[in-house]
């Protein structure tokens, strides 16, 4: 069940804390809420942006009906971008290659590009640094003279923005400063500056500039008092079986009963999305309390002690989702030893999604 009400109050309360506009991410499918969807319940809550990874994102949320400005942020240099400029998305652009391929396929549609450009202010992926900036900005700007690009906006990532006190963030925020009086220096007017992430602009005010890119805030799986968390993952008892000490779980068998003890099927596993890393600490909530996994998560199922509790065929099984003590996105990461973003993009396409709607 994705909750979309939830969606729209995160970027309410998002907006309400940074004084600033959202950029909903909503690559790798929605962080696998379903893209579609969840853009629309963003932009219900008041998001201007929409951010993606690829083109093909992009063009996707358009084929979905979605007319809000995007921007598309990582392109291989031989790309045709003609599509996606033709779709009114903005493109991202790190490097001089990038840049004229770019200008090119606007040249050709006889239109101007809109493009914002990244600049590397200490992460060491995407984004330009150095001599190479200063070489990105003087282009863009002669780009600009001839009427084939127009440069919307500047804008960096952060490697460390959940430590908000510590010399990288301090360094990064100073880096991005100074790129952007660069890139004005050579000429260029970006009206939309962003650096802040999820976690930089909930606590870290001096990252938020014109606006801010909510990934894992906007479904509600960051620490956030005030977040509501979108996406519940749920299933059912498929079998029960009472097994005497000594019964050995799943393959392995890695798991031997302590005790006499029931045992539970669940029809979901590491082909839907549970990580196998998880085995021996994960829990579901089933007849009222949290019970462990145990034995290997199997590609379809898994095992669940429910030891003497009244469950029976057919129960409801909370993986994860809303409630004061069921397991949460984040409980999945702490025990597969990975962050809520791999949980929440791990969850399998056979997994059906099932929204509840914005509330009117």
């Amino acid at each position: 069940m994705v909750d979309l009400d939830a969606i729209a109050g995160n970027v309410r309360a998002i907006a309400a804390m940074t004084r600033t506009d959202v950029m909903a991410v909503v690559k790798a499918d929605g962080f696998g809420h379903g893209a579609v969807p969840v853009a629309r319940a963003a932009l219900a809550g008041g998001a201007t942006w929409l951010g993606v990874t690829s083109s093909a994102e992009a063009l996707a949320l358009r084929d979905g009906g979605i007319t809000a400005p995007i921007l598309s942020w990582l392109h291989r240099v031989d790309e045709d971008f003609e599509p996606v400029l033709a779709a009114g998305v903005d493109v991202a652009v790190s490097t001089v290659p990038h840049l004229r391929a770019v200008a090119a396929a606007a040249a050709r549609r006889h239109s101007v590009a809109m493009v914002q450009l990244k600049v590397d202010t200490g992460l060491s992926r995407n984004g330009a640094r150095g001599s190479d900036w200063v070489d990105l900005v003087a282009l863009a700007r002669a780009y600009e003279m001839a009427g084939s690009v127009k440069v919307r906006g500047v804008w960096s990532h952060l490697a460390d923005a959940d430590q908000p006190g510590s010399p990288l963030l301090h360094g990064q925020v100073t880096a991005f400063r100074s790129a952007v009086r660069l890139a004005r220096a050579a000429g260029l007017d970006p009206v939309l500056l962003h650096l802040a992430n999820s976690a930089a602009a909930i606590s870290a005010p001096a990252t938020r500039f014109d606006i801010c890119r909510i990934g894992l805030a906007l479904y509600g799986a960051h620490p956030a008092a005030n977040l509501r968390p979108a996406m519940a993952l749920r299933s059912t008892v498929v079998n029960l079986k009472q097994v005497p000490a000594g019964t050995g779980v799943s393959y392995g068998p890695d798991h031997v009963t302590q005790r006499p003890t029931t045992l539970a099927l669940v029809p979901i596993g590491f082909a839907d999305g549970l990580p196998r890393a998880a085995e021996g600490r994960a829990e579901v909530w089933v007849g009222g309390a949290r019970c462990p996994v145990v034995g290997r998560i199997a590609m379809d199922q898994c095992v669940v002690d429910v030891g003497d509790r009244p469950v029976r065929l057919g129960d409801p099984v909370t993986v994860f989702g809303p409630g004061p003590d069921a397991p949460t996105a984040a409980d999945w990461a702490r025990w597969a030893g990975t962050n809520p973003n791999d949980i929440l993009t791990g969850i399998g396409p056979r997994v059906a999604r099932r929204y509840q709607e914005v509330a009117a």
